[in-house]
């Protein structure tokens, strides 16, 4: 059954009136992936992860705390970068920042397609906690309508926060072997073009991508005019394109599991109902010789 859009986003006018709700936690997810590329003619890429603490303590929306999505809500030690944290490190930083098991989580950043603010949002549900929207047009949006920053830092007191793994929602390398051309699962790749078709190489990775996956790149959801995600309606146009159907398992990577989560986040507020996120993603896949690729 479909759930209402507003379970999903939130507009800027609906947290300007809720600034000051006590069980609600604004979060801050800014951070980039900036990319160089090393050699024109190949057109292979070095990926840098990167937190925004700095630009959060210049001015944030007021009560909203940080969270780093390099380093708060990931596995530090996993030999594939950006996996998602261990539940015990997870509950730390939720706990750190006063988010518990009560709490609305309202997650915003300021990346073109909000898949950092979406990543907290997946996070948050991995480990069983629903009550987690995104701000519609993220940051972008917020300043754009020149409503308040402010750079005080809050405070708040340690919540408890309870994991409760919810496996259905993260894949791994060998459920995604598993599943490769099987009937009633869909692969679906978030990354740019360039990097689907091999045209573009990333890291140390084979080029190309995994066998049978279809290209949806995650910005093709989102409104380039303000940063807001396209209508349901759209977005259901675009989903029956691709043949991406909700009977369908849908398993969504990108290069580490988080350009995907916008894919994923897309489909949640459309009522599919099977969604998974394969964490490893590229950044896995590309780099193991024993799975296979495709161009």
């Amino acid at each position: 059954m479909q759930q209402a859009r507003e379970d999903f986003l939130v507009e800027t006018d609906w947290v300007a009136e809720h600034l000051h709700d006590p069980n609600m936690r604004i979060v801050d997810m800014r951070g980039y992936v900036r990319t160089i590329t090393d050699d024109e003619k190949t057109g292979h890429q070095v990926a840098h992860y990167i937190g925004a603490l700095e630009e959060y303590q210049q001015g944030h929306i007021p009560g909203a705390v940080y969270l780093d999505w390099t380093q708060d809500i990931v596995n530090v030690d996993d030999p594939v970068e950006a996996q998602i944290a261990t539940p015990e490190r997870f509950a730390e930083a939720m706990q750190r920042a006063g988010i518990g098991d009560q709490q609305l989580v309202v997650a915003y950043d300021n990346h073109p397609a909000s898949q950092f603010a979406t990543r907290l949002w997946w996070a948050l549900r991995y480990y069983g906690h629903k009550n987690v929207v995104v701000l519609n047009g993220g940051l972008r949006k917020w300043v754009g309508e020149q409503r308040p920053l402010e750079s005080k830092v809050p405070t708040y007191s340690p919540a408890i926060f309870t994991p409760h793994v919810q496996p259905a929602l993260r894949a791994t390398a060998q459920d995604v072997l598993a599943n490769l051309h099987q009937s009633g699962v869909t692969l679906v790749d978030a990354r740019d073009n360039g990097q689907y078709t091999g045209a573009v190489a990333r890291g140390n990775g084979r080029r190309g991508h995994i066998p049978g996956a279809l290209s949806l790149p995650r910005e093709a959801l989102i409104n380039a005019t303000d940063g807001t995600f396209r209508s349901n309606d759209e977005l259901q146009q675009i989903f029956s394109a691709s043949q991406i159907t909700p009977d369908s398992q849908v398993i969504a990577y990108c290069n580490g599991g988080v350009a995907a989560t916008t894919v994923l986040f897309s489909l949640a507020m459309l009522g599919y109902p099977q969604l998974t996120n394969y964490d490893g993603s590229w950044n896995e896949w590309g780099e193991r010789h024993d799975l296979p690729v495709e161009l």
